[in-house]
Parts: C-alpha cells; structure tokens; sequence
C-alpha cells in the first residue's frame, strides 16, 4: 500500500513551527501527529525547492505540494541483466558469468559492476525450484553421456591432430 500524503495544511504547519517558531524535529512530529521522518522529508523537500516561510504562504496548495514532493529525476539506471537469458546462456559451452559480464558492460557501460551482476543472478537461481527427485537402486541402471568438449590427440607418426568423443558411464546410486 502506497504511503498517503499529507495534507497541505500539516505540511505549511511543519514549515511554520520548524522556520519562524524554530522546534526540532521531534517536538513537530509529537505535535502534529506525524513521523519526524516525515517532517524530515517536508522540510529537505522545501530546501532543495529553495523555499522561505515567505515563499510558502504566497504558494497555493498545489504548488506548494509540487515543490515539496517533486525533485528532480533520477538518472535512469541500467537495466538489470535478464537472469532467464544468462541461465540459458551458460548453459553452452565455453561460457561463464565473467564472459557474460562483459558482453553486458559493452551493451550498458554504466551498468551493474561484476558483484552485482553475479549477485542479481545467484538470487534468481535460489528463487526457481527445480527438483526432480529419482530414487536409483544400487545397479540396476547406467547413466550416460558425453562428456563435452571433444579432446584430442596427435598422431606421432603423421603429426594429424584427431579428436576423440569421451563417453562417460555411471551407475546410479553409486555417489
């Protein structure tokens, strides 16, 4: 649930008591009924909208509403890197977060450092559950598979470089 604004007639109250009466914080916010972080926030807005107690009572109440809650954009920050796209991504070979840090800098250069790159990553992965739970009896089957990249090997007699498929076997349940 968004936080709901003030009403104007609260808000000219903190400017008045912290500007021409001179209380702290603590006593406005006691007084009014209020958070002192929210008197914080009415009296930094009014600053940085180099608002006087002059200024605030020539203002009607949207203008003043204007120069006390708009500031200034933010600078748009770099798009978080997709986590779905760099599951995939790493899943060839060859390919790791570091190399895929980099081609993420290129296209953004203001973008996320390499820490949170991996750390934005790590969160989504510990987020999907993905759980397939085999119960093995001990022998009775045979898991098998290629073991990814081809190796090679180099003919001594004629120099040819030759590569090799490596097949790997295990049985299940046998850690």
């Amino acid at each position: 649930m968004a936080t709901e604004r003030l009403l104007m007639r609260k808000i000219r109250e903190i400017l008045r008591q912290k500007w021409v009466l001179g209380q702290r914080h603590r006593s406005i916010a006691r007084g009014l009924g209020v958070g002192v972080g929210t008197v914080s926030d009415v009296t930094r807005g009014a600053g940085t909208a180099g608002l006087d107690w002059v200024r605030v009572q020539s203002l009607n109440d949207v203008e003043l509403e204007q120069a006390v809650y708009c500031q200034e954009p933010k600078a748009a920050r770099a798009p978080l890197p997709a986590p779905a796209v760099i599951d995939l991504e790493l899943r060839k070979v060859g390919v790791t977060l570091r190399l895929l840090h980099v081609e993420y800098r290129e296209q953004h250069p203001d973008g996320y450092g390499y820490t949170q790159f991996c750390d934005q990553y790590r969160r989504w992965k510990k987020r999907q559950r993905v759980v397939m739970r085999q119960a093995h009896r001990a022998g009775e089957k045979l898991f098998t598979d290629y073991a990814g990249k081809q190796p090679h090997w180099i003919d001594p007699d004629t120099g040819e470089v030759c590569a090799a498929e490596l097949f790997v076997a295990v049985l299940g349940a046998s850690n």
